[in-house]
C-alpha cells in the first residue's frame, strides 16, 4: 500500500476515533481520565514526534536548498526573471485568494443575527488563549516597518534558533548570489556541501514520513476527541464559507492553472502531491511541511532542484492563499457580527491589507490571528472578537495550511513549465515526449 494511502486511512480513522471519544465524555466521567492518558502518554508524543522530526530539517533544508537554488538559477543568469515571476505568483493568488472570501461572505453573510448570548459565552470561553496569543506577538514587536528591516540578520544562529524564516530566508538569498558570482572553482565546494546538506534532509524528511500514517491518526484523533463538532454546529455556516472558499480557490484556480498553463491533467497532479497536501492538513504548518514538499516536488512532479530549491521555501514563508482567504473572511464576518458597515473602499483596503499580512505571517500554526487582529483594530471592530472563531480555528487552519502548501507547489510548476525545465519524473517524461513529438511531426 503506497504511503499516502495510509496516510488517508490514518486521517479517517483519527477522525472516527476522535469523534466517538469526544461523544463518550458525556456518558462517563471516568472515560475523559482515561482519555487524558492516552493522549498524554501515547497519541501525544506521537504526534510531537513527528512534527519534531520535521521541524529539526526545516531550518537547514530551507537554507541550503535556497543557497543552492540561488546559485544555480544566478549561474544561469536566470534569477531576476525567475524570481519576477515568483513574486508575481505569489501576489496574484494570494489578492485572488481573499477577493474571493469576500466575495462568499458577502453572499452568504454567515456573521447576521448570530447569538449575542452566544457571542459572549465564546469570548469569555477563548479569552486567555487570545491573550496568549497576542503578548506572544507583541514580544517580538508586533507588525510594522521593523518587520521588513529586521529581514536582514544581525546574527545567523540568532534567526535559525528563533526560527525566523524571513532571516534565513534572506541571508540564504543573499549567500546564493554572493557564490554565484565568485569563479566556480572556489564555488564548487560549498556547492557541493550545501547540495550535501540539502539532500541529507531529505533523507531525513523520508524517515519521518514512514511515521506520518500513526502520526496523522494521532493528532487528528486529538483534536477531534477535544472539540467534537459541538463547536462547528453553532459556527456551522462560518467554517461552511470558509471550507467553500477552500474548495473553490482549489478547483476554480489551481487546478485551471495546471490545466491550462502546466499542460498537465488536473487530478493525476493532485494525487501526486496529495502525501503534501494530506501533512499540511494535519500540522498546520506550511514550515513542518516543507520538506515533505521539497522531496515529493523534486522526485514525484518533476521540479527542478534549482526551481523547487528557490520556490518552496519562499513560498512556505510568503505564499499564503489560503491565509489571505481566511482573513478576508474572518473580518468582514465579525464586521458582520458586530453591525459594522464596510464600504466597497474598505473591502479593498481590506484586501491590501490581508496580502500585506498574509506576507508577513509565520508559517506555524494558529500565526494568522495576530494579524487577523491587527485588521481588525484599523475598522474599528473590537479586536477581542477575534475569540469567537478560536473555537474552530484550529480546523480551519488545517484546511488554510493545505491551500497555502499547494499553492508553493502550483507555483514551482508554472516556474518549471514556464522555463521548460521538467525533470525525469511522471510529468517530466510526458512533457519531453511531447516535445519530441511535436518536433518530430511534419
Amino acid at each position: 500500500m503506497s504511503i499516502h494511502k495510509k496516510i488517508a486511512i490514518g486521517l479517517v480513522m483519527g477522525i472516527a476515533l476522535g469523534v466517538v471519544a469526544n461523544n463518550a465524555l458525556a456518558y462517563s466521567p471516568l472515560f475523559a481520565t482515561f482519555l487524558e492518558f492516552i493522549i498524554k502518554y501515547f497519541t501525544g508524543p506521537i504526534g510531537q514526534i513527528f512534527l519534531n522530526m520535521l521541524f529539526m530539517t526545516v531550518i537547514p533544508l530551507v537554507f541550503a536548498s535556497i543557497a543552492v537554488g540561488v546559485m544555480q538559477i544566478g549561474k544561469q543568469n536566470k534569477l531576476g526573471r525567475i524570481g519576477t515571476k515568483t513574486f508575481l505568483c505569489f501576489l496574484v493568488l494570494t489578492a485572488i485568494g481573499t477577493s474571493l472570501g469576500i466575495l462568499l461572505v458577502q453572499i452568504f453573510k454567515p456573521g447576521v443575527g448570530i447569538d449575542p448570548v452566544l457571542q459572549s459565552e465564546l469570548i469569555s470561553s477563548y479569552s486567555n488563549t487570545l491573550s496568549t496569543k497576542m503578548e506572544t506577538f507583541t514580544s517580538k514587536g508586533g507588525f510594522g516597518i521593523h518587520t521588513f528591516t529586521n529581514i536582514i540578520p544581525r546574527n545567523l544562529f540568532t534567526a535559525m534558533e528563533n526560527m525566523d524564516m524571513l532571516a534565513v530566508i534572506f541571508f540564504a538569498l543573499i549567500m546564493g548570489i554572493a557564490i554565484s558570482k565568485i569563479p566556480e572553482e572556489q564555488s564548487k565546494l560549498l556547492e557541493k556541501i550545501l547540495t550535501s546538506i540539502a539532500d541529507t534532509m531529505v533523507v531525513i524528511v523520508g524517515f519521518a514520513i514512514k511515521l506520518a500514517p500513526y502520526a496523522v491518526f494521532a493528532l487528528i484523533f486529538n483534536l477531534t476527541s477535544k472539540f467534537g463538532f459541538a463547536l462547528l454546529e453553532k459556527l456551522s455556516l462560518f467554517v461552511f464559507v470558509v471550507f467553500l472558499g477552500y474548495i473553490l480557490f482549489l478547483t476554480l484556480v489551481y487546478m485551471p492553472i495546471i490545466g491550462l498553463i502546466v499542460k498537465q491533467n488536473p487530478l493525476t497532479f493532485f494525487k501526486k502531491i496529495l502525501p503534501i497536501m494530506i501533512t499540511a492538513f494535519t500540522t498546520s504548518s506550511s514550515n513542518a511541511t516543507l520538506p515533505t514538499t521539497i522531496k515529493v516536488s523534486e522526485e514525484e512532479v518533476g521540479i527542478p532542484k534549482d526551481i523547487a530549491g528557490f520556490v518552496l521555501p519562499l513560498g512556505a514563508t510568503m505564499n499564503m492563499n489560503g491565509t489571505a482567504l481566511f482573513e478576508g473572511v474572518t473580518v468582514l464576518f465579525l464586521a458582520q457580527v458586530f453591525g459594522v458597515p464596510l464600504s466597497i473602499v474598505d473591502q479593498v483596503v481590506v484586501v491590501l491589507l490581508s496580502v500585506l499580512m498574509a506576507v508577513g505571517t509565520a508559517g506555524i500554526p494558529g500565526a494568522s490571528i495576530p494579524m487577523i487582529m491587527l485588521i481588525l483594530v484599523n475598522f474599528n471592530i473590537p479586536a477581542e472578537s477575534i475569540a469567537i472563531i478560536l473555537g474552530v480555528d484550529r480546523i480551519l487552519d488545517m484546511g488554510r495550511t493545505m491551500l497555502n502548501v499547494t499553492g508553493d507547489v502550483v507555483t514551482a510548476a508554472i516556474i518549471t513549465k514556464t522555463e521548460g525545465s521538467w525533470c525525469q519524473s511522471t510529468f517530466g517524461t510526458q512533457h519531453i515526449n511531447r516535445t519530441q513529438s511535436q518536433k518530430s511531426a511534419p
